[in-house]
C-alpha cells in the first residue's frame, strides 16, 4: 500500500460517524443507511485500496458472482440515490453536535428507582421528562423526595443516584441539604 493510501486509511479511524458518512459520500458516489462506525471505516478503506491500486482480478470477480448466484440475496435500492444538486445542498448544511440534554446522572427512561424510607417503599418511574411517583408527574427527584419524606432532599442522593461528599449517618440515611 502506497503512503498516501496509508494515511487516508488511518485517518478514518479519526473520523466520527458523520464524517465517515461524508466520506462514503464521496468515494462510492451515493449516501449510505448505515450509522455504524466500524462498518463505514472498513467499507470506506477498502474502496479506497480498490481506487488506488486496483479492484479484484476477473477471475476473482467470476468467482464472486458463481458464489452470489447460489446465495440468497437481499436486495435493496438505496433510499435517495445521489441527486444532482447534492453537493450544493452539503454546502448549505450546517454540521455539529448535539449537546446531550438529559443528565448523565439518569437512568434510561421506563427504568423503576426504589427506595425505603422509614419503612416505606418509594418506588419512582423515570419517563422521558420528568418522573412518575404516586400517579402523579414530577419535574425533579428533589420534588418527589420532598413530598414522600416531608423535608427538603437532593433527590440524587436520596435515591443512591450521587455520592455525597459527606459521611453517612449511622442510622443509613443519606444527609440532607441544608437549608
Amino acid at each position: 500500500m502506497n503512503e498516501t493510501t496509508y494515511q487516508q486509511v488511518q485517518a478514518l479511524s479519526r473520523m466520527t460517524v458523520g464524517e465517515l458518512r461524508e466520506r462514503y459520500i464521496d468515494v462510492f458516489g451515493e449516501e449510505t443507511r448505515s450509522y455504524h462506525k466500524d462498518f463505514l471505516r472498513k467499507r470506506i478503506a477498502w474502496r479506497i485500496q480498490a481506487m488506488a491500486e486496483g479492484d479484484l482480478s476477473e477471475r476473482a470477480k467470476r468467482r464472486a458472482e458463481e458464489i452470489a448466484n447460489d446465495a440468497d440475496l437481499r436486495v435493496r435500492t438505496p433510499r435517495d440515490p445521489l441527486k444532482p444538486g447534492l453537493m450544493e445542498v452539503r454546502e448549505r448544511s450546517v454540521t455539529g453536535r448535539l449537546h446531550q440534554l438529559r443528565d448523565r446522572r439518569l437512568p434510561l427512561p421506563g427504568t423503576l428507582l426504589a427506595r425505603e424510607f422509614r419503612g416505606r417503599d418509594i418506588v419512582v418511574k423515570v419517563l422521558d421528562k420528568g418522573f412518575e411517583y404516586d400517579g402523579r408527574r414530577f419535574k425533579s427527584l428533589s420534588a418527589i423526595a420532598q413530598e414522600a419524606t416531608g423535608s427538603k432532599w437532593n433527590g440524587f442522593l436520596f435515591f443512591g443516584l450521587a455520592e455525597s461528599k459527606e459521611p453517612r449517618k449511622q442510622n443509613g440515611e443519606p444527609n440532607r441539604r441544608n437549608e
